[in-house]
């Protein structure tokens, strides 16, 4: 008797269906191009396609132009930085990076477009990836972008957390 007492006393948490946001109702949602200051071809492109891909993999809201959503996601990259990591010593006992941090901050916001109401906003999300820096420079081109591209799936995450996982 005691056990189904607890069991039924609840602790907070409830069941939810699958891919539904909690606490609010979004029948559509568009996800417009982000808006970035990178200068390479295709990173906003690159960055939106992630952050679409995630919810249209987890979630039951369906994607649709921003015309006809119930809530548009707003995204802007605010700032794009590279630091080093780690140096090797040549032989001319030069300090060469031989990998970097790549950091990209972004600002988001989920806005109902009914009432213009800000469901949520994050002006500080941020994520960073290492990559290896080498010798021929089209390599390390393609490592920063493939940093790029694990860090637009950790951003995509964390927004798709804010919008779905809502306490």
């Amino acid at each position: 008797m005691l056990f189904w007492l607890i069991l039924s006393s609840g602790c907070g948490y409830q069941l939810q269906a699958t891919g539904q946001p909690m606490h609010i109702s979004i029948p559509s949602m568009a996800i417009p191009l982000m808006e970035s200051p990178s200068s390479n071809i295709g990173f906003e492109g690159d960055f939106t396609k992630m952050i679409r891909r995630e919810f249209i993999s987890h979630s039951q809201v369906p994607l649709v132009s921003k015309e006809k959503a119930a809530a548009v996601l707003i995204g802007k990259v605010t700032n794009i930085k590279t630091e080093p990591l780690s140096y090797r010593v040549t032989d001319n006992t030069f300090d060469v990076t031989s990998s970097r941090w790549l950091k990209i901050k972004l600002q988001a916001k989920l806005v109902d477009t009914t009432t213009g109401k800000i469901i949520w906003n994050d002006p500080n999300m941020e994520e960073k990836a290492s990559f290896a820096v080498d010798s021929d420079l089209l390599k390390t081109e393609y490592n920063q972008r493939r940093a790029t591209k694990k860090i637009a799936q950790l951003l995509a995450e964390k927004i798709y957390l804010k919008t779905m996982g809502r306490f």
